[in-house]
C-alpha cells in the first residue's frame, strides 16, 4: 500500500509513479473524494475511462469503487482517448468525468485528468480532493452507486465524421507512439474519406518504439522518413492520451501547433467575424497579427489546459490553443481539447489546397527553439521565479507581460521563462527574427537566471 501524497495532486491534474506515489488504494481514494465533490454539485454518475498504459485496468477498477463508494453511477468507457472521456461528459447526460491516463509521461507513470459537472477542475480544486480524503473517515456509503459499462467509439467518430468534411481524397501517415489514440485514429481518418499510413498504431503501455510526445522533435523522425519514403502527402502524430496534435509537413518540417493555430483561427473566424481566438505565453509573436488579420481579437493566456478551458467558457471564445498542442474548438465542437478532432480539421482546411505542405510551410515563423527546460530541485522554481520577477533587468524590451512567468517582448523577438505548474523546472522559450537576435535575448535571460541563481545548468 501506497501513503497518500500531497505531491501527486498538480496543477491540472493527479499525476504519480506506480507503487510509489500511485496505487489502486490511492486510486480508490481519489474516487470517494471525487464522488463526494460530485454529489455536491448535484451530480449523481461520472464517466470513466482509461488509456493504454499496463496500470490503467487495476486504477480504473479501484476508481471506480470508490466512486461507487460514495453512492455515485460509474459509466465505464473503457480503453479511450481523453478527448472521449469530455465526450463523454458532453452525451451521456452525465457532466462529470475522470480519465486514466499518464498522458505522455514515462510508462510507470499514470494519473487523473478530471471533468467535475461541466468544469475542468485545477488549483485549488484539485488539492480539495486531497483535503477531502483526509477529512473524511472512509466509510463508504450504505448504498453504493450502479456500474455500467458504455461503448462510445462508434458515437464519437460518427460525430466527427459527419462533420467534418475532407474536399478531397488524400494519403496521410498517423504515428500514435503506441498511445491509446492508435486505437481510433486510422478508423477516424478512413471514415473521413483518407488513406492511412499507420505507425505504432498498435496500444502497447511499454511504448516500444518512441515517446508518444509531439512536442519533441525526436518523436517525429519515423513520422518524417515516413513521407520522405511514401506517397503520403502530410503527417499527424499524436500524445499518449490523445488529446494533443502534432503536424509534420511532406518535406519534413514540422508545424508547431503555435502555427496550426494560424490555420484554425483563420478557419474559425470566417464563421465567427470579431471573436476572441486565445493563446498561451509559450506561442509565437506572429500568431497575434495573423488573427487580427483575420478579422479576431487575439487573447493570450496562461499555460495549463484546465486554465484555457476556463478562459474560452468564461469568453466564449469559439477557439484557444496552447504550444503544447492543446487546442480547444468550441465553433461546431464542444470546447474541449481533442487531438484526433484537431487533425480531422487541419485536414478538412488542407485538402482544399493542391499542395497541402506549401500552405503550412507559408506560415510565417521566426527563428525559434523548442521548449527549454531547466532542471531545478522542487520548490525551486517558484522561489526562482519570484527572484527573476523582484529583480531581473531586461534591456532595450518593449513590454513585459508577466500572467505567466515573465515574457519579455523585444522589437525583434521575445524571451520566455516561466514554472511549470506540474515538475520541478523552468519552462523557457526564445523567438527572433535574425540568429543574432536570438543569441543576444537568450544572452539576457541567461545573465539574469545566473545572476539569481549562479549554480543553474541551463539548456542553452
Amino acid at each position: 500500500m501506497v501513503n497518500l501524497s500531497k505531491t501527486i495532486f498538480k496543477a491540472y491534474d493527479i499525476r504519480g509513479i506506480i507503487d510509489k506515489t500511485l496505487d489502486a488504494g490511492v486510486a480508490q481514494q481519489i474516487g470517494a473524494a471525487f464522488g463526494r465533490a460530485a454529489l455536491a454539485k448535484g451530480e449523481k454518475k461520472v464517466v470513466i475511462g482509461r488509456d493504454g498504459r499496463l496500470s490503467g485496468p487495476a486504477l480504473a477498477k479501484a476508481l471506480a469503487a470508490g466512486l461507487q463508494s460514495a453512492r455515485v453511477d460509474v459509466i465505464d468507457l473503457g480503453v479511450v482517448a481523453t478527448p472521449m472521456v469530455y465526450f463523454g461528459t458532453n452525451v451521456l447526460g452525465a457532466a462529470s468525468g475522470i480519465m486514466v491516463t499518464g498522458s505522455h509521461n514515462p510508462p510507470d507513470y499514470n494519473g487523473f485528468k478530471m471533468v467535475l459537472a461541466g468544469e475542468a477542475i485545477y488549483g485549488d480544486a484539485i488539492t480539495g480532493l486531497y483535503d477531502s480524503i483526509l477529512a473524511h473517515d472512509g466509510q463508504p456509503s450504505a448504498t453504493p452507486g450502479a456500474y455500467s459499462t458504455y461503448d462510445i467509439r462508434a458515437e464519437y467518430l460518427q460525430r466527427i465524421i459527419g462533420d467534418v468534411k475532407i474536399a478531397r481524397p488524400i494519403k496521410i501517415a498517423v504515428d500514435c507512439g503506441n498511445g491509446v489514440a492508435g486505437a481510433f485514429a486510422g478508423d477516424l481518418y478512413r471514415g473521413m474519406g483518407c488513406e492511412v499510413i499507420e505507425l505504432f498504431c498498435e496500444v502497447d503501455g511499454n511504448f516500444p518504439n518512441h515517446h508518444p510526445d509531439p512536442a519533441h522533435p525526436e518523436n517525429l523522425q519515423d513520422l518524417i522518413r515516413c513521407l520522405q519514403e511514401t506517397d503520403a502527402e502530410i503527417g499527424l502524430a499524436f500524445d499518449g492520451d490523445g488529446d494533443r496534435l502534432g503536424i509534420v509537413t511532406k518535406d519534413g518540417q514540422i508545424i508547431f501547433p503555435d502555427r496550426q493555430m494560424m490555420l484554425f483561427a483563420a478557419d474559425v473566424l470566417s464563421r465567427n467575424p470579431g471573436a476572441e481566438i486565445l493563446y498561451d505565453v509559450k506561442c509565437t509573436r506572429h500568431l497575434a497579427p495573423y488573427i487580427e488579420k483575420a478579422g479576431g481579437k487575439a487573447l493570450m493566456y496562461k499555460t495549463g489546459h484546465s486554465l484555457v478551458k476556463a478562459k474560452l467558457k468564461e469568453t466564449g471564445s469559439p477557439l484557444g490553443g496552447e504550444m503544447s498542442g492543446h487546442i480547444f474548438f468550441k465553433d461546431r465542437w464542444y470546447g474541449f481539447d481533442d487531438g484526433l478532432y484537431a487533425g480531422a480539421r487541419m485536414l478538412e482546411i488542407l485538402t482544399k489546397e493542391k499542395d497541402p505542405s506549401a500552405l503550412l510551410n507559408a506560415l510565417p515563423q521566426s527563428d525559434s527553439t523548442p521548449e527549454l527546460h531547466l532542471h531545478l530541485k522542487e520548490g525551486e522554481n517558484f522561489a526562482l521565479m519570484d527572484k527573476l520577477r523582484a529583480d531581473a533587468r531586461f534591456p532595450g524590451n518593449e513590454r513585459i507581460i508577466d500572467i505567466d512567468g515573465l515574457r519579455v517582448e523585444y522589437a525583434d523577438g521575445f524571451g520566455l521563462a516561466r514554472s511549470s505548474n506540474t515538475t520541478p523546472v523552468i519552462v523557457m522559450r526564445f523567438e527572433a527574427e535574425t540568429p543574432a537576435a536570438l543569441e543576444r535575448i537568450q544572452g539576457q535571460f541567461r545573465d539574469v537566471i545566473l545572476a539569481a541563481k549562479p549554480d543553474a545548468e541551463l539548456p542553452f
